[in-house]
């Protein structure tokens, strides 16, 4: 699962490259009216190029069909490239507003969001009175995401005893958020972002070039400072370790 999420677009090239290669090479040897595979090789495209762009052979059907597979899988393959150079983009904005937004040390901004049972959340309601465990979650009942949620509850007492208060966020809403922890007995806040405007607030990045959302879990003091920050998509219950971890050091 590592190995496909780090190197997707790999995947996704080779494997739109692989069909894209089988029809280029027949269709270069309709065109150049041989069956040898030499043909591959040779640094001719002129005639390529006008038999992919026109109608060298009108009267030939199989010119005509691979002609149009050819066609096909090259214009998904260019907008592969596109999404691939615009998404990596957007992603590296992404990490300048994280660097831009909230560091360890920073001052957790004020903000409100409804929580799981509809009702309005003020985190000033508990910051600089409450440790804060502040996570951000790509989606709710998805199976990493389930781990996470389902160990912070079950560490809850742990995270009581340390003068903690849980509180997960995702873009989901109030409505999937209850039916969430309703399935799972959480025991703590959920928030719903639904315009994700607390992630970006604290400028939480995206993995795999925009299209997740990132798991992000800040740890704030009492002084509603950011004592710690853990990143990791993959390793979902090292997000609850972690802010263990830090949680007694706070003590």
């Amino acid at each position: 699962m590592n190995f496909m999420i780090t190197n997707i677009w790999l995947i996704l090239f080779l494997g739109w490259g692989l069909p894209l290669t089988m029809y280029r090479s027949k269709f270069r040897k309709l065109v150049y009216q041989t069956d040898s595979w030499i043909i591959n090789i040779k640094p001719v495209f002129m005639k390529e190029i006008k038999g992919l762009l026109g109608n060298l052979y009108p009267d030939n059907l199989r010119y005509r069909k691979f002609r149009n597979f050819y066609r096909f899988y090259l214009v998904i393959y260019f907008l592969l490239f596109f999404c691939y150079f615009n998404l990596k983009s957007y992603s590296q904005s992404a990490n300048t507003i994280k660097m831009d937004k909230i560091e360890i040390g920073s001052s957790v901004p004020s903000f409100s969001l409804k929580d799981q049972n509809g009702l309005m959340f003020n985190i000033d309601s508990v910051k600089g009175r409450k440790n804060l465990v502040i996570y951000f979650y790509p989606k709710d009942d998805s199976p990493g995401c389930t781990k996470e949620a389902c160990s912070f509850r079950d560490q809850f007492d742990v995270f009581t005893q340390a003068d903690a208060v849980i509180i997960g966020i995702s873009g989901q809403s109030v409505q999937s958020h209850l039916e969430f922890a309703q399935k799972y007995r959480l025991n703590y806040t959920l928030l719903s972002d639904e315009s994700n405007k607390v992630r970006k607030l604290f400028g939480v990045p995206t993995n795999l070039f925009g299209l997740l959302p990132g798991r992000v879990t800040y740890i704030v003091n009492k002084e509603g400072k950011v004592a710690f920050i853990f990143n990791s998509q993959i390793n979902a219950e090292k997000h609850i370790d972690e802010a263990l971890r830090i949680l007694e050091k706070l003590k």
